[in-house]
């Protein structure tokens, strides 16, 4: 069978009107027959269909990981929860032991956490574990390098106090021009040395996260990125979660399953609450990066939002507004709260987690966001 046909057979799921004429091996058959039932009809469930069974989901979640790599599984997944309504059969040990882990179905388990039955509890923290740690383990190296290394940038001094924080290296490599070839010396006539030394922590970061509905996979990247940043001794690190309430999970920061599971997916919105309680955390604002990351659908006093951001601004804080922190780029968001935002010179972007860490050095930096963000739009997979 011509390879291109086979594959058109399989999309367009067979019938006398698909037009390829293809009839299938067994083993694609059995394929087929997994896509079909997620895909055939309305989404309706059918008796040919996935059904209402756990066990009958959870030997069609094993067959498409034979058949298809994770990739494609975690997309079938997510469309069989939104299409088949499958999230009740999500609560069930033996789904949760069968399916993908995966960013979006965490988001899912996050919000399910309150119905959640005890006996379904373990299997769904274990994958949580399974997905956070992927994260970590994909992401935490190149965060810690981008921050030490705008943190080593940015304290660099041309008048070190002491010889100790004098950085021999750059010193040298800085005065090559005052080599002299008869005392085979440099001639040091500009230090660059540390300022960093003077005291422990340099920044104060705000993590402010956004609980509603469409922003699951951001709350995720979040308590990743919070929990490794928090590991870092350079920074003071706070993460704050809110809905209509505001719930500060700082103490949370060493575990970041314990602390996605004090999340509570869905509800209303109000941020300017949780940027009054953010503003309560700042105690060195020329030294602290306010991050809020929000579809910007206020639920509470809008002016007072504003007023507040626009405080925090003058008064030295660097304030980031992230309208997503995850693949998927922006979601529905508040285009008028964003061009107001912006006209207080704060930009609201949405941010892949791989480009992340540059922005944080950015910020720690106090680079201008505003073009970071534009010079990142334009790269492949950027967006705003």
């Amino acid at each position: 069978m011509d390879e291109r046909m086979r594959r058109w057979r399989l999309v367009l799921g067979g019938g006398d009107a698909d037009g390829t004429g293809c009839a299938l091996g067994a083993g694609d058959g059995q394929m087929d027959a997994a896509l079909g039932a997620l895909y055939d009809g309305d989404g309706q469930e059918r008796s040919a269909g996935l059904g209402a069974s756990a066990p009958r989901v959870a030997r069609w979640l094993g067959d498409i990981r034979g058949y298809f790599p994770a990739t494609v599984v975690q997309v079938m997944q997510k469309d069989a929860i939104e299409r088949l309504n499958l999230t009740r059969l999500l609560l069930e040990p033996e789904m949760l032991e069968a399916v993908e882990p995966d960013v979006h179905l965490v988001g899912t388990l996050l919000a399910l956490n309150k119905v959640m039955p005890d006996k379904a509890r373990e299997s769904a923290r274990a994958l949580v574990r399974r997905v956070v740690a992927e994260l970590e383990r994909r992401l935490s190296q190149k965060t810690r390098a981008a921050v030490t290394g705008a943190l080593d940038r940015s304290a660099r001094t041309n008048r070190p106090r002491r010889t100790a924080d004098i950085d021999w290296d750059r010193t040298i490599r800085a005065n090559l021009k005052n080599y002299l070839p008869e005392q085979n010396t440099v001639v040091p006539e500009r230090l660059v040395g540390y300022a960093r030394k003077q005291r422990s922590v340099q920044r104060e970061v705000v993590l402010c996260i956004d609980q509603s509905g469409s922003m699951a996979a951001s709350v995720v990247y979040s308590s990743v990125f919070g929990a490794v940043l928090a590991s870092m001794r350079s920074l003071k690190t706070s993460l704050v979660v809110f809905d209509t309430a505001v719930v500060d999970l700082t103490d949370q920061l060493h575990d970041p399953v314990e602390l996605l599971f004090g999340t509570q997916l869905g509800g209303g919105t109000d941020i300017n609450r949780a940027i009054a309680y953010s503003q309560g955390l700042i105690t060195r604002p020329n030294d602290s990066i306010f991050i809020l990351i929000s579809d910007l659908y206020e639920g509470g006093v809008r002016q007072e939002m504003l007023r507040r951001v626009a405080a925090m601004t003058q008064a030295g804080v660097q304030v980031i507004v992230l309208l997503a922190l995850s693949d998927e780029g922006a979601p529905f968001y508040d285009h008028d709260n964003a061009a107001a935002l912006a006209a207080l010179g704060v930009p609201a972007f949405a941010c892949t987690p791989d480009a992340f860490p540059d922005l944080m050095a950015a910020a720690i930096e106090r680079r201008d966001v505003g073009q970071w963000a534009e010079r990142y739009a334009k790269e492949p997979g950027g967006t705003v």
